[in-house]
């Protein structure tokens, strides 16, 4: 038998011996005590009350009762732990530190969860406590009870939308939102730094920002949260993939030779899209290119047609029909809406549309100020050289039908400044179909806007136009050095080429199925390739340090996660055992207490009278 086992019987005996002592001591003293100096009973009784309330105090002023903790569980300390208060049912219970936790939490260091828990294999409830469970830490869990202790959330950008790949010259949008900032300010930076869009965020610290993609390859734009100060808070780094895309094959056929069709032109043939122009004269004449019959061959060789009210309500029954059955294969039609639409256009466009007037519209700023504006639209080139003074002078007025839609199948296509529809498109089968009310986009070009006149119509012939199934690999939305990503859709020999060249085999994970998945963990930041048969696809892995807000608040969302699932796993009922030694202090302040009343009934001597 050891000491610290025999230490609290010998002190309870000896503490013992000590108030027997102390009442064989009272009783002698009462008893040869003259009667007059024996004082009350009373004080008798409390003297020999306290000897062994004392003798108990002191007892666990030096050996404090232990605290009961429940076996079977496990405290995870983890990132931020340092600033969530441990619950008191988690005192005095063994806890592990994982490498994220503060370097001032005192417990036991391990290097990942799976080695805490090779250590503690009794461990069958965990509670995490502070940020959250790093990709590297969460499949160790297996079916393991989690409850989550989380720490507050930071400041900064707690969501971000990745922008989807998108076509030289074509507008992208990036959204997320904000926690915590109050009169915010959200700036997005193109890659030379230059501001090219600017927002503040809503109620919800909702954001919405615009950018514009110029050149075919990576690139990565910057968001910048500002506060009420105007001091950066929080950043975030926006891959954007520029790809070069086929030009979509267009077909048009105008009822009679305007500006609009003009200008379409002279857009197609500057930005390489095969533009097929027929522009009808009447009595048989046409000019333009060579007259095409609208059969369904001829259909299948275009991805858009685009057609005017006059040239629309032309079309006779079979070529009628042709076109509906190219359009349920996937064609893309765009009605211009410049004059009055026949009973049988309204058919085909399905869109249910009221109204004949014309009106005035506006476009939306492509930037709030004039500097992010000229940032957006570039330099030009020595061919094609920008406006200088076309970005004080804003874009010119437009003019629309003034045509509405109740249809429930509408969706926006383009939309004016104060937010209303201008133009609308729906599904058929596999492809789409539009009603365009703008009448005079030209004024874009001549007014020293042919970058804005050029970004509408890019927008409206991608929507629209034919599309072709691609077979996808699954890369990630939100990579990050050192973190392990999926990689999903993998044949054999699939592999990952990092910036700097490295090749880096993925092989398949049998137990992902069909899902034929890999994991990856790259070792540097910048733009990845996954190449996997015929198929690529790039991937952006951000550095460490970027957007620390947007990483704390996914961990915290992969935790909660963890915590709701329902737990599988055979749990052994947890048996209360004892921990450690609680606090000392309550009890020498009760010992000192009780010290002190019992020298004051000692010294204190009844009044003779």
């Amino acid at each position: 038998m050891n000491l610290s086992a025999t230490l609290p019987l010998l002190l309870a005996v000896l503490l013992t011996l000590a108030v027997m002592m102390a009442w064989l001591r009272l009783a002698r003293w009462r008893r040869s005590a003259p009667h007059d100096r024996r004082g009350p009973p009373t004080r008798f009784v409390l003297l020999c009350l306290l000897q062994p309330v004392g003798a108990l105090l002191l007892y666990f002023t030096l050996l404090p009762p232990r605290q009961t903790v429940a076996t079977g569980s496990l405290v995870v300390m983890t990132s931020r732990a340092d600033d969530v208060a441990l619950p008191a049912t988690l005192q005095g219970q063994p806890r592990v530190v994982l490498p994220e936790a503060p370097a001032n939490v005192d417990a036991e260091r391990v290097p990942d969860l799976g080695t805490a828990l090779r250590r503690h294999p009794e461990a069958q409830a965990l509670h995490i406590v502070g940020a959250g469970l790093e990709a590297r830490d969460r499949d160790a869990l297996g079916d393991r009870a989690v409850t989550f202790a989380a720490a507050p959330l930071p400041r900064g950008i707690m969501q971000l939308a990745p922008a989807a790949p998108v076509a030289p010259g074509t507008p992208f949008v990036v959204s997320g939102r904000v926690h915590d900032l109050p009169q915010a300010t959200v700036v997005l930076r193109d890659p030379a730094g230059q501001r090219i869009s600017t927002t503040t965020p809503d109620a919800q610290g909702g954001f919405r920002l615009g950018g514009l993609a110029r050149l075919p390859g990576p690139a990565q734009f910057r968001i910048e949260v500002l506060d009420a100060k105007r001091a950066v808070v929080d950043t975030a780094t926006v891959p954007v993939w520029t790809q070069p895309t086929p030009a979509p094959r267009v077909w048009a056929l105008a009822g009679a030779p305007n500006a609009e069709w003009k200008y379409l032109r002279r857009w197609a043939t500057d930005a390489g899209i095969p533009l097929h122009l027929q522009v009808s004269l009447g009595g048989g004449l046409q000019l333009g290119d060579t007259p095409l019959p609208m059969t369904a061959d001829t259909l299948r060789r275009f991805d858009v047609v685009l057609l005017d009210a006059r040239s629309a309500a032309a079309l006779g029954d079979g070529q009628r029909a042709a076109l509906i059955a190219a359009i349920r294969d996937g064609l893309g039609v765009l009605v211009r809406a410049d004059g009055a639409l026949a009973p049988g256009v309204q058919r085909l466009l399905g869109l249910s549309l009221a109204g004949n007037d014309d009106t005035e519209f506006h476009l939306p700023r492509p930037a709030p100020d004039d500097d992010a504006w000229r940032a957006r639209r570039g330099a030009g080139t020595t061919e094609a050289p920008v406006d200088a003074d076309a970005v004080p002078a804003g874009l010119p007025t437009l003019t629309r039908r003034a045509l509405r839609t109740s249809s429930p199948e509408a969706i926006a296509l383009l939309r004016d400044a104060d937010g209303t529809a201008v133009a609308w498109w729906r599904a058929a089968g596999r492809g789409r179909i539009a009603a365009w009310t703008p009448i005079d986009t030209y004024r874009l070009a001549l007014s020293g806007h042919a970058d804005a006149h050029g970004a509408l119509w890019s927008q409206a012939l991608g929507t629209l136009a034919r599309t072709t199934t691609v077979a996808a690999l699954a890369v990630p939305d939100d990579a990050r050095i050192s973190q392990r990503v999926a990689l999903c859709g993998l044949n054999d020999g699939a592999q990952v080429t990092a910036p700097d060249g490295t090749l880096t085999r993925v092989p398949r994970d049998p137990v992902t199925g069909t899902a034929r998945c890999g994991g990856f963990w790259p070792r540097m930041a910048g733009w990845h390739q996954l190449t996997s048969g015929e198929a690529a696809a790039p991937f952006h892995v951000r550095a460490a340090g970027d957007a620390p807000s947007l990483h704390a608040m996914a961990v915290r969302e992969q935790t909660v996660r963890l915590a709701a699932r329902p737990s599988t796993g055979q749990v052994a009922p947890a048996l209360a055992t004892q921990g450690s030694r609680g606090a000392a202090w309550p009890w020498f302040l009760g010992f000192l207490l009780a010290a002190g009343l019992l020298w004051w009934l000692e010294r204190r001597r009844p009044v003779i009278g």
